[in-house]
């Protein structure tokens, strides 16, 4: 936790001393003045940053106090490192907007899982320190993001930290944590088959054709926990429910679907359509 000029900031441990040039880092503004302003840098344990005047805005802006303010936090991009001074120059303007979207979404993720694992080492008698060594870092690896190690834990179980190499101590007081305080959104997507046959048993085809289907999702699914409803909304139509918890694996699970369907199908001589609903 920095607390330089009066502003308290809750910082991260970081991984390594410095950024590199060329990195996107979160920062709070400490001082605002006429030349530039001075950065806390949440990311790296509060090591200071420099951001000129002339890296502020790409647009003419006559007074930079109207453009930062103590404790704003902002995203810019390392342009230059310091490493015998342990400072960094950074820019503002080079930041394009998609990335300082990605950026401080990624940040807060990281910073509500940090928070978390540090209260459960807190009640373990863990250090901080330990907390980022044995936990957090171990699912930044395994997930890219630590707090996605823990949305699997809550989907997964223990099974998830375990393969991240989270040590057992913290297995149990982590899953209590992750399922008390991680609400995973739920996502569905719709699709609709056009089924028809002339054969006389032509409704125990469509049968067959529409179990394909659920199968094929049931296969695809496999950890992403996707759920499936078939049914009639009066034939020839049948409408498709998928449901779980990322659009990329109902996605992924609906294509399987659609094409067992379709394969199905040209094997029982029933004629096939299939429509995304929007």
């Amino acid at each position: 936790m920095s607390r330089e000029s009066g502003i308290e900031v809750k910082t991260l441990i970081p991984r390594k001393p410095l950024p590199d040039v060329g990195e996107i880092v979160v920062g709070t503004i400490e001082e605002v003045h006429d030349y530039g302003a001075y950065l806390i840098l949440d990311e790296y344990g509060g090591i200071k940053a420099f951001l000129p005047w002339s890296e502020v805005a790409s647009r003419a802006v006559r007074n930079i106090h109207a453009v930062l303010k103590p404790r704003q936090k902002v995203v810019v991009k390392v342009i230059r490192v310091y490493r015998k001074r342990n400072q960094v120059d950074v820019s503002l303007k080079r930041v394009m907007d998609s990335e300082r979207k990605r950026k401080m979404m990624f940040y807060k993720r990281y910073l509500k899982a940090a928070t978390l694992i540090e209260l459960i080492a807190e009640k373990m008698g863990k250090s901080v320190e330990e907390a980022y060594r044995e936990v957090l870092w171990k699912l930044e690896d395994a997930y890219g993001d630590p707090m996605k190690g823990l949305e699997a834990a809550v989907l997964r179980g223990e099974e998830a930290l375990r393969e991240a190499g989270v040590p057992d101590e913290w297995v149990e007081p982590l899953l209590e944590t992750a399922r008390s305080h991680i609400k995973i959104k739920v996502v569905r997507i719709t699709g609709y088959f056009t089924l028809r046959s002339t054969s006389g048993d032509g409704v125990e085809r469509i049968k067959k054709v529409l179990e394909a289907a659920k199968d094929a999702v049931q296969d695809a699914s496999g950890e992403a926990k996707v759920t499936v409803r078939i049914y009639s909304i009066g034939a020839p139509k049948y409408r498709i429910d998928l449901q779980g918890y990322d659009y990329k694996s109902l996605e992924r699970a609906l294509q399987e679907a659609v094409s067992a369907a379709e394969e199905a199908a040209s094997k029982l001589g029933v004629g096939f359509a299939f429509e995304r609903e929007d």
